[in-house]
């Protein structure tokens, strides 16, 4: 019988976590069915030097991907450019009806070939913003995975094995993924349908009634915030208990936590979109671009133009050895 190959192309800065999740999916199935006769193969997307510590496992590509039934690209960070080999490949590839996924930042570059246009793909949330900017022909979703016809993604972290569970699924049926995920000491198979974010009750490490649907109201009223008293009404306590709650599980009132997620949610959109400074302090609920700089400010210690020229001007900096090397 014959072996069925997996290439996974790996751009730089993949992480070990990305990779060990996705193999060890593959090498338990193999050990546990006899007809599960994957063979994963690692290649470099990119000939770049790698920093010292965690190094990329497999050789690099060597202009060949004919011979894997599936193809995975995976990135942690989000990639700047294909190399134009590659990319004549994988869309000779995509022609011919191969199955190409993507893994956590891998995306990226399946989204800039335009092999994802018209496809749902499953974004990390904290590339959401950007990613559905840069391509709105793609249908970007909040959920674990996507197998969408001969496109599968899942959004990075554990989500990596939910979808390679659901491979060996379809592969080998629903009997040797349950006995992967028992192997792997995995508590349950997820289904790619499911949300990313952990519960809020988790994420605020308390489960009070009140405080989870304060906070919920919180998050679905950036651009127009409501003031400390109608949050109050609508979860129908006094002003009084409803800073006491937040006091004692959050260790602050409740306009300085909401100040707080306004001004994060803010920054995330500096760093992913090409939004204006002032387009972003009005989404997030301020009324003037001053008044939006000076609170920036007195929180994270420099200004919104400041913070983005400085992450900017990182990304450069981090990305100039790339450049050279392609040189």
């Amino acid at each position: 019988m014959t072996a069925q190959r997996i290439g996974f192309l790996l751009w730089p800065h993949t992480r070990a976590l990305t990779l060990a999740l996705a193999e060890e999916a593959l090498r338990a199935a193999r050990r546990l069915h006899p007809e599960a006769l994957y063979e994963p193969v690692f290649m470099s997307a990119e000939t770049v030097a790698e920093a010292e510590g965690w190094r990329l496992p497999g050789q690099a590509w060597n202009g060949v991907l004919e011979q894997c039934q599936r193809i995975f690209l995976v990135a942690d960070e989000i990639p700047q450019t294909v190399p134009a080999p590659l990319a004549a490949v994988l869309k000779q590839l995509s022609r011919s009806g191969v199955s190409i996924g993507a893994l956590s930042a891998g995306i990226y570059p399946l989204a800039q070939l335009g092999l994802l246009d018209g496809y749902r793909a499953a974004v990390h949330w904290r590339w959401h913003d950007d990613f559905t900017e840069r391509y709105p022909k793609v249908i970007a979703t909040n959920h674990l995975f996507e197998w969408d016809r001969d496109r599968l993604s899942a959004c990075g972290g554990m989500a990596v094995l939910d979808l390679l569970l659901a491979v060996l699924s379809r592969d080998h049926g629903a009997e040797l993924a349950g006995a992967v995920s028992e192997e792997l000491v995995v508590e349950r198979i997820r289904e790619g349908s499911e949300r990313q974010r952990i519960p809020l009750k988790n994420r605020l490490g308390s489960s009070h009634p009140k405080l989870t649907q304060a906070v919920l109201l919180m998050e679905a009223n950036i651009e127009e915030p409501l003031t400390t008293d109608e949050i109050a009404q609508h979860v129908c306590v006094s002003r009084r208990q409803l800073e006491r709650i937040f006091k004692q599980y959050l260790t602050r009132v409740p306009s300085q936590y909401y100040l707080e997620l306004r001004l994060n949610r803010a920054r995330q959109m500096l760093m992913q979109t090409s939004k204006s400074i002032i387009q972003i302090g009005l989404s997030c609920g301020f009324s003037s671009g001053p008044h939006f700089s000076s609170a920036y400010r007195n929180f994270f210690g420099v200004t919104p133009r400041e913070d983005r020229n400085q992450r900017r001007g990182q990304s450069v900096a981090e990305a100039a050895p790339v450049v050279a090397e392609r040189g």
